[in-house]
């Protein structure tokens, strides 16, 4: 597969030079659904650019309790540590959607990092934004309800997607939430009936992008601005 820039927004906004040095050292790899790219701990010896998947990052409890922390996408990449200072995972990444993207070694990034030029500034942007879905999620987690959460996942999950439709299973969903099963059927099934999503064995269509935006939190809103502040020339829809 040829490997053209506007694959992953990150890759867009690679200067010419900077995106020569980095072109032969990007591998093309299949993420399949539930693929662990990290576990807390794990030494990172590559950095993932999602193109058509989305990778979720998962806090995971002592119990086996889990929630998401944030979602990546063609936005940007999986394995910020790498340059922020660690060489291990804080957290899990898994698959949520699956689809291809690319894989550099670590070092190698790290090193153009270390150059001090145009993609150390554009990483680092990245990462403000990154942190900035990690704060608002969790402040959303805690003051809104499961109906608000699970329509700002659909829209931040869409916003990665080249479609309108999610393969994910209800189960799945809630372990990406924090919440109990049955808690995600009764949400799902009212903004099915709100003609909002179709959803059926495991397929999330959405019907009504517009309705989902207008009956999410405001906290959608906030993180979108904020990428596309940060990330200007923005490939998501």
């Amino acid at each position: 597969m040829l490997l053209v820039k506007d694959q992953n927004q990150l890759f867009y906004s690679i200067p010419p030079e900077e995106w020569k040095r980095l072109l032969p050292h990007l591998i093309l790899v299949d993420l399949e659904l539930s693929m662990i790219l990290y576990e807390p701990g794990m030494k990172m010896t590559h950095v993932f650019f999602p193109a058509t998947a989305i990778v979720s990052l998962l806090y995971e409890l002592e119990n086996g309790a889990s929630a998401e922390i944030a979602v990546v996408g063609n936005e940007g990449l999986v394995g910020i540590s790498i340059f922020m200072g660690g060489e291990t995972a804080t957290s899990r990444a898994v698959v949520q959607s699956e689809g291809y993207g690319y894989k550099i070694k670590s070092s190698i990034l790290f090193d153009e990092f270390n150059r001090s030029g145009p993609v150390m500034h554009l990483l680092l942007r990245y990462t403000q934004a990154l942190i900035s879905q990690m704060t608002q999620t969790a402040v959303c987690n805690r003051h809104h309800s499961l109906d608000q959460q699970l329509c700002r996942w659909l829209l931040l999950s869409a916003d990665r997607l080249t479609g309108n439709e999610l393969i994910m299973t209800q189960e799945l969903i809630a372990n990406m939430l924090g919440v109990r099963r049955e808690g995600v059927t009764e949400a799902a099934t009212k903004l099915q009936k709100e003609g909002l999503i179709k959803y059926a064995r495991g397929h999330i269509t959405i019907l009504n992008r517009t309705g989902l935006e207008q009956r999410t939190c405001e906290c959608y809103k906030v993180v979108k601005e904020e990428y596309d502040r940060l990330l200007p020339h923005s490939i998501a829809t």
